[in-house]
């Protein structure tokens, strides 16, 4: 099982009259006039950084995440290892980094979100329904009020 950790980052001001610390990134003696505490260890500004996107995490928030040996900024973590949940039309997980579709309560892959009887897909902007939980082209949502006597009230 890969250990994952959320850690949090404090800025600290040297002090003239303290022995300086080792970079735990570099190894060199930390000379700045600040320094990061982080993982129980003292980090230069400059060698904190997401292992993914190479950002200083000092200057991102005040925390840090690790898993598989890896230190990464929020976003990285949540792409690489994070879900949004599952896809309501077929059941896989949804990575926290791809772009979705929702309506209501239901989460979608942009792939997967189609009419559910013709699997005509919906681009952005176009007409949609939620009938019983199932999504319905305007066609289709028509036809299913015409099968149960109901006419589409037209405007």
């Amino acid at each position: 099982m890969i250990k994952e950790r959320e850690s949090g980052i404090q800025m600290l001001s040297v002090q003239p009259d303290t022995k300086p610390k080792g970079c735990a990134g570099c190894n060199r003696k930390i000379k700045d006039r600040y320094l990061l505490k982080a993982l129980d260890k003292y980090w230069h500004e400059d060698c904190l950084k997401c292992a993914c996107c190479d950002c200083r995490l000092g200057e991102v928030g005040s925390t840090l995440y690790t898993k598989a040996n890896l230190i990464l900024c929020r976003r990285d973590y949540l792409r690489l290892f994070g879900v949004t949940g599952n896809c309501a039309a077929c059941s896989k997980l949804i990575p926290a980094f791809e772009m979705v579709m929702r309506a209501k309560e239901n989460v979608y892959h942009l792939d997967c979100f189609a009419c559910q009887l013709c699997n005509q897909r919906f681009c952005v902007g176009d007409k949609f329904f939620l009938k019983n939980n199932m999504i319905l082209c305007q066609t289709d949502y028509e036809e299913g009020l015409m099968k149960e006597g109901y006419a589409p009230q037209v405007r």
